[in-house]
């Protein structure tokens, strides 16, 4: 049995790119979230006005990894302390967000956040919203699979690839084989 995660740590073909390689994950697809608009398109969501974040939805397995692995692999793969902003990508679309489908899932996410921040992870404060998914809807089929599509498109190059080779590095025993 499945469960579904959804998370929103910046350009979501820059996220999908490490979630499809973890073990475990089933499926993974790019998608916008916790906004007003029903549906949105990427236009819409990148005018900042319908409230959408781009995320990931991520089907996973939890008896081949568990949501606190996904939830480290988030962590180390983004910077949660940048408000509205990944990088050079900036506005409210690209905020650090955690869209949980059950209460453990919130559980441990706000257990791992204020483990983080105890012991100064981050040297400065996580600013990751941690909300009930709402309002969920996939992105457009040229976003889908992105990064397995396009390696050597620049962007991915010079975001997704570094970041896909650091959750490889980091987390080599969640490989998918």
């Amino acid at each position: 049995m499945t469960e579904t995660l959804v998370l929103g740590g910046g350009c979501f073909w820059c996220t999908e790119a490490v979630y499809v390689k973890v073990r475990g994950v089933t499926d993974v697809e790019s998608g916008y979230c916790n906004g007003q608009t029903v549906n949105p398109t990427y236009e819409e969501v990148c005018t900042g006005r319908t409230g959408h974040n781009e995320v990931v939805k991520l089907e996973y397995d939890p008896s081949q990894t568990s949501i606190r692995e996904l939830l480290e692999i988030f962590f180390v793969i983004h910077d949660p302390t940048t408000l509205n902003r990944q990088g050079n990508d900036a506005g409210t679309q690209y905020r650090s967000g955690i869209y949980f489908t059950t209460a453990e899932q919130a559980q441990v996410a706000q257990a791992l956040i204020a483990e983080l921040t105890a012991a100064d992870a981050f040297g400065q404060p996580i600013v990751t919203e941690v909300l009930a998914l709402a309002n969920y809807s996939g992105a457009e089929a040229y976003h889908q699979d992105f990064f397995e599509r396009n390696p050597y498109q620049g962007y991915c190059m010079a975001v997704a690839a570094p970041k896909v080779s650091k959750f490889k590095k980091t987390f080599a025993r969640l490989v998918r084989e």
